[in-house]
Protein backbone atom coordinates (compact mmCIF):
# COMPACT_ATOMS: atom_id res chain seq x y z
CA UNK A 1 0.00 0.00 0.00
CA UNK A 2 1.49 3.32 -1.14
CA UNK A 3 1.59 6.18 1.11
CA UNK A 4 -0.40 9.28 0.84
CA UNK A 5 1.49 12.63 0.50
CA UNK A 6 0.86 13.74 4.12
CA UNK A 7 2.40 10.69 5.46
CA UNK A 8 5.64 10.70 3.66
CA UNK A 9 5.99 14.08 4.98
CA UNK A 10 5.28 13.33 8.48
CA UNK A 11 7.57 10.19 7.83
CA UNK A 12 10.30 12.77 6.37
CA UNK A 13 10.03 15.22 9.59
CA UNK A 14 9.29 12.46 12.44
CA UNK A 15 12.54 12.85 14.21
CA UNK A 16 15.10 9.99 14.14
CA UNK A 17 15.12 8.99 18.22
CA UNK A 18 18.31 7.60 19.54
CA UNK A 19 18.95 3.76 20.17
CA UNK A 20 19.36 2.61 23.41
CA UNK A 21 23.05 2.37 23.04
CA UNK A 22 23.44 6.12 21.73
CA UNK A 23 21.12 7.42 24.42
CA UNK A 24 23.32 6.10 26.89
CA UNK A 25 26.47 7.69 25.62
CA UNK A 26 24.80 10.57 25.10
CA UNK A 27 23.78 11.02 29.02
CA UNK A 28 26.88 9.75 29.98
CA UNK A 29 28.34 13.26 27.76
CA UNK A 30 25.82 15.24 29.18
CA UNK A 31 26.48 14.30 32.97
CA UNK A 32 30.66 14.61 32.10
CA UNK A 33 30.08 18.27 30.80
CA UNK A 34 27.97 18.99 33.43
CA UNK A 35 30.24 17.92 36.07
CA UNK A 36 33.75 18.06 35.10
CA UNK A 37 33.92 22.29 34.20
CA UNK A 38 32.29 22.50 38.08
CA UNK A 39 35.05 20.09 39.67
CA UNK A 40 37.56 21.96 37.70
CA UNK A 41 36.07 25.18 38.94
CA UNK A 42 35.90 24.07 42.67
CA UNK A 43 39.86 23.33 42.53
CA UNK A 44 40.76 26.59 41.03
CA UNK A 45 38.29 28.37 43.52
CA UNK A 46 39.76 26.68 46.44
CA UNK A 47 43.85 26.46 45.56
CA UNK A 48 44.02 29.85 43.68
CA UNK A 49 40.84 31.69 44.31
CA UNK A 50 39.84 31.94 40.00
CA UNK A 51 37.13 30.78 38.48
CA UNK A 52 37.40 28.67 35.69
CA UNK A 53 37.07 31.24 33.00
CA UNK A 54 39.29 33.80 35.07
CA UNK A 55 42.05 30.99 34.83
CA UNK A 56 41.57 30.05 30.81
CA UNK A 57 41.67 33.78 30.21
CA UNK A 58 44.52 34.35 32.07
CA UNK A 59 46.59 31.44 30.83
CA UNK A 60 45.60 32.02 27.33
CA UNK A 61 47.29 35.41 27.77
CA UNK A 62 50.15 34.05 29.84
CA UNK A 63 51.10 32.03 26.59
CA UNK A 64 51.14 34.86 24.47
CA UNK A 65 54.85 35.87 24.35
CA UNK A 66 53.80 39.52 24.70
CA UNK A 67 51.33 38.40 27.08
CA UNK A 68 48.79 40.37 25.19
CA UNK A 69 45.83 39.39 22.98
CA UNK A 70 42.92 41.16 21.46
CA UNK A 71 39.70 40.87 23.68
CA UNK A 72 37.95 40.30 20.79
CA UNK A 73 40.26 37.30 19.78
CA UNK A 74 40.17 36.61 23.52
CA UNK A 75 36.11 36.31 23.72
CA UNK A 76 36.46 33.85 20.67
CA UNK A 77 39.27 31.82 22.19
CA UNK A 78 36.51 31.28 25.68
CA UNK A 79 33.74 31.13 23.76
CA UNK A 80 32.24 34.12 25.92
CA UNK A 81 29.97 36.61 24.38
CA UNK A 82 32.42 40.13 23.93
CA UNK A 83 30.26 41.95 26.63
CA UNK A 84 30.48 38.74 29.34
CA UNK A 85 34.03 39.23 28.64
CA UNK A 86 34.94 43.21 28.67
CA UNK A 87 32.81 42.51 32.68
CA UNK A 88 35.31 39.55 33.27
CA UNK A 89 38.46 41.83 32.28
CA UNK A 90 37.06 44.44 34.38
CA UNK A 91 36.91 41.72 37.30
CA UNK A 92 40.81 40.87 36.48
CA UNK A 93 41.67 44.53 35.70
CA UNK A 94 40.59 45.18 39.59
CA UNK A 95 42.78 42.35 41.23
CA UNK A 96 45.54 44.05 39.40
CA UNK A 97 45.64 40.77 36.88
CA UNK A 98 45.15 42.04 34.00
CA UNK A 99 45.11 45.76 32.06
CA UNK A 100 43.30 47.13 28.83
CA UNK A 101 45.56 49.12 26.30
CA UNK A 102 44.55 50.17 22.78
CA UNK A 103 45.71 47.96 20.26
CA UNK A 104 49.19 49.70 19.06
CA UNK A 105 48.32 48.17 15.24
CA UNK A 106 44.53 49.40 14.95
CA UNK A 107 42.92 51.77 17.44
CA UNK A 108 39.75 49.91 16.79
CA UNK A 109 41.31 47.16 19.34
CA UNK A 110 41.32 46.95 22.74
CA UNK A 111 43.78 44.89 24.54
CA UNK A 112 43.80 42.37 27.43
CA UNK A 113 47.41 42.73 28.57
CA UNK A 114 48.15 39.94 31.62
CA UNK A 115 50.12 42.09 34.30
CA UNK A 116 52.80 40.20 36.11
CA UNK A 117 50.67 39.77 39.14
CA UNK A 118 48.57 38.41 36.60
CA UNK A 119 51.68 36.01 35.40
CA UNK A 120 52.57 35.18 38.35
CA UNK A 121 49.16 34.08 39.75
CA UNK A 122 48.55 31.79 36.70
CA UNK A 123 51.75 30.26 37.27
CA UNK A 124 51.51 29.47 40.35
CA UNK A 125 47.70 28.11 39.52
CA UNK A 126 48.64 26.13 36.57
CA UNK A 127 50.45 23.39 39.03
CA UNK A 128 47.26 22.25 40.79
CA UNK A 129 44.60 22.61 37.92
CA UNK A 130 47.38 20.30 35.59
CA UNK A 131 47.06 18.03 38.85
CA UNK A 132 42.75 18.42 38.50
CA UNK A 133 42.79 18.08 34.95
CA UNK A 134 45.04 14.53 34.82
CA UNK A 135 43.66 13.21 38.21
CA UNK A 136 39.94 13.50 36.37
CA UNK A 137 40.70 13.26 32.69
CA UNK A 138 44.14 12.05 31.30
CA UNK A 139 44.95 9.67 33.95
CA UNK A 140 41.64 8.07 33.72
CA UNK A 141 42.31 7.23 30.15
CA UNK A 142 44.57 4.91 28.24
CA UNK A 143 46.71 6.14 25.21
CA UNK A 144 43.79 4.74 23.06
CA UNK A 145 40.87 6.18 24.67
CA UNK A 146 42.90 9.72 24.65
CA UNK A 147 43.02 9.75 21.19
CA UNK A 148 39.79 8.78 20.50
CA UNK A 149 38.78 11.40 22.73
CA UNK A 150 40.53 13.91 21.41
CA UNK A 151 38.98 13.02 17.34
CA UNK A 152 35.83 13.14 19.18
CA UNK A 153 35.87 16.29 20.74
CA UNK A 154 37.40 17.71 17.11
CA UNK A 155 34.49 15.96 15.02
CA UNK A 156 31.96 17.55 17.25
CA UNK A 157 33.81 20.91 17.83
CA UNK A 158 34.03 20.90 13.55
CA UNK A 159 30.70 20.39 13.80
CA UNK A 160 29.66 23.61 15.72
CA UNK A 161 31.71 25.40 13.85
CA UNK A 162 34.73 26.38 15.96
CA UNK A 163 37.84 26.61 13.19
CA UNK A 164 40.45 25.98 16.07
CA UNK A 165 39.49 22.34 15.64
CA UNK A 166 39.14 22.21 12.31
CA UNK A 167 39.25 18.08 11.28
CA UNK A 168 41.88 18.88 8.76
CA UNK A 169 43.46 21.18 11.09
CA UNK A 170 43.91 23.65 7.97
CA UNK A 171 41.91 26.28 9.98
CA UNK A 172 43.97 28.87 12.73
CA UNK A 173 43.00 29.87 15.89
CA UNK A 174 41.74 32.88 14.85
CA UNK A 175 41.44 35.48 11.94
CA UNK A 176 41.53 38.78 11.41
CA UNK A 177 38.19 37.93 9.54
CA UNK A 178 36.51 35.98 12.30
CA UNK A 179 37.21 38.38 14.79
CA UNK A 180 36.87 41.53 12.62
CA UNK A 181 32.90 41.62 13.64
CA UNK A 182 33.70 41.29 17.41
CA UNK A 183 35.59 44.25 17.59
CA UNK A 184 35.94 46.29 20.89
Amino acid sequence: MARSPRQAAAAATAPKWLTPAQLEAWQALTLLLARLPTALEAQLQRDSQLSYIEYYALAALSERPDRTMRMSELAVLTNAELSRLSHLITRLQKRGYVRREPDPDDGRYTNAVLTDVGYDLVVAAAPGHVAAVRELVIDALDDTALAALQGSAERINARIGDPRHNISRDATATTDSSTEKLKQ
